[in-house]
């Protein structure tokens, strides 16, 4: 078995473009439109993905991506962090960690940005997800950036 390796990709590689339209398609069945007066999906499209400030990672077993996350360079008036977006394994390839490996992928490469902390917002209905994000260190926080307050968004963050 090939070890998985994750790097920089692109998030226009037709290998990974079924990883964002099923995390795409998790999200609408989680969080349809329909039930919410404003869409609480706050999701980057492959495009805001290839933007300079954003690092996007894919975990590659050979050439099947297993799982991808971004960190996007931010700021606001408490200073510059990295937001995590984008993350998604294939249910296929849970259970062994590699959103754990992913994350800390990516708070590597914030911290290499100069980054202090790293923040990100996830939904009630994705509780794997916070699971997740618990098990690696993250606490509740303050909304930030641009997100509206919403009844299922949940706003996290860890200091690097």
């Amino acid at each position: 078995m090939l070890d998985v390796e994750i790097r920089v990709s692109l998030p226009d590689d037709l290998r990974i473009s079924p990883l964002l339209r099923a995390l795409d398609a998790y999200l609408y069945q989680q969080y349809p439109v329909d039930e919410f007066p404003h869409d609480v999906n706050h999701i980057l499209s492959p495009a805001e993905l290839r933007h300079p400030s954003v690092t996007f990672l894919a975990a590659w077993r050979g050439d099947q991506a297993l799982g991808c996350g971004a960190v996007r360079r931010m700021a606001d008036e408490s200073g510059s962090y990295g937001e995590i977006k984008r993350m998604y394994v294939a249910p296929d390839a849970r259970g062994q960690r590699f959103g754990e490996r992913l994350l800390t992928a990516l708070e590597t490469r914030a911290r290499a940005l100069g980054l202090g902390h790293v923040k990100l917002e996830a939904g009630t209905r994705q509780p794997e997800a916070l699971r997740l994000y618990a098990r690696c260190g993250y606490q509740p926080c303050h909304l930030f950036g641009n997100y509206a307050p919403n009844p299922v968004s949940v706003f996290l963050e860890k200091p690097l």
